[in-house]
């Protein structure tokens, strides 16, 4: 579903944030992409959302080579992904329905097809009851689970997410990776990258650590349970 093929990415006037990385991803499965600050994670999952285009080798996302697809192109193949940033990237002018109503008006999708989906995704991470609150009146918990209702709302493929427990305390943090979780259980590739991997791995994981742009490990972890 993914492939990296000797991918390496250099941004003007710094050195390269990848060097020579190689790796598949299935489909359904869990990604961590580890790392220290700098490592090069997040250009990693640039790479992978179509954000960046390698500065040599060759990233594939379903088969089709991110390099050469027509600028047109590109916000069609986005549609299969779902982002968390780390910084959430929230509408701080506009309430909770209306952040995540955002991404299926951008698609085309209005009316009471986007109403019913802009709740269901509200209810499955708890916030169905604050559709109508501001986000700056949220915890930072509740933030980052209305940055996955956005996030899933479009029915994505593949979901992506930059360091989403940094900055949350241990209960919040195991109440995001518990989404996580359960959206790669009904077929959805999640990839997830953070510092390092929670204690208690719930599926069995993918997990590509990166230093210094380089990858170091490439490897399969089998799921524990508490």
């Amino acid at each position: 579903m993914i492939k990296f093929d000797q991918v390496s990415k250099r941004y003007p006037k710094s050195q390269e944030a990848l060097k020579n990385v190689s790796f598949d991803i299935e489909q359904g499965e869990f990604v961590f992409v580890t790392g220290h600050s700098g490592a090069g994670k997040s250009t990693l999952l640039k790479l992978i959302a179509a954000i960046e285009k390698p500065t040599t080798g060759t990233v594939l996302i379903g088969n089709q080579n991110i390099s050469k697809l027509r600028k047109a192109a590109i916000p069609y193949l986005r549609r299969k992904f779902g982002v968390i940033f780390q910084d959430h990237k929230l509408l701080y002018d506009r309430n909770c329905y209306e952040n995540v109503a955002l991404t299926l008006y951008i698609n085309g999708v209005t009316g009471n097809e986007a109403a019913k989906r802009v709740r269901a995704a509200l209810d499955k991470v708890g916030l169905l009851n604050k559709e109508k609150a501001m986000p700056i009146t949220l915890s930072g918990g509740e933030q980052q689970r209305l940055a996955i209702a956005r996030a899933v709302v479009g029915r994505p493929a593949i979901l992506i997410a930059d360091e989403p427990t940094g900055n949350l305390d241990e209960n919040y943090a195991s109440e995001i990776m518990a989404f996580l979780y359960a959206f790669q259980q009904v077929g959805v590739t999640v990839i997830v990258a953070t510092h390092e991997i929670p204690d208690v791995v719930k599926t069995p994981v993918k997990v590509l650590s990166l230093q210094h742009g380089e990858l170091t490990l490439n490897s399969m972890t089998k799921g524990m349970t508490e």
